[in-house]
């Protein structure tokens, strides 16, 4: 099939492609991006004299929520590629290996932001609960 003279198929592989480079481009830009605002942010809240631990923890966070939005642009950038360009057995199964690697990378920076694996219970990564805080009334 054709439209101006053009085959359809490489028309769909060329826009393809372009989506491609660009939510590449974007997911490299936010990691970039929030790891220079996070060391920024970081500056300032030494400039403040704030804790080390405090700024230290609050950086990691931020780095942690950039870096997963940036692997997940990353994610659809490759699953963009394999479906409309390079739709080959070789090709999926480095999609499916990708995916495996960055997922498990997603699991881990989820238990370092939040403390616990996204299928436990809210707040608990391992052990006992944390004594509950009683209020002054009794």
């Amino acid at each position: 099939m054709e439209l101006l003279g053009h085959n359809i198929g490489d028309i769909v592989a060329l826009l393809a492609d372009i989506c491609v480079s660009v939510v590449e481009a974007i997911g490299l830009v936010v990691i970039v991006g929030i790891t220079i605002h996070s060391l920024i942010i970081a500056c300032g809240g030494l400039l403040k004299r704030l804790k080390g631990g405090v700024v230290f923890r609050d950086v990691r966070l931020r780095l942690t929520r950039g870096i997963l939005l940036g692997l997940e642009l990353l994610v659809a950038a490759d699953i963009i590629r394999t479906i409309a360009i390079d739709m080959t057995f070789k090709s999926i199964g480095g999609l499916a290996l990708i995916i495996a690697i960055r997922t498990f990378l997603n699991f881990t920076l989820e238990v370092e932001m939040t403390g616990h694996w996204p299928w436990q219970q809210k707040g608990r990564l391992s052990g006992p609960k944390p004594p509950q805080e009683t209020s002054a009334n009794g």
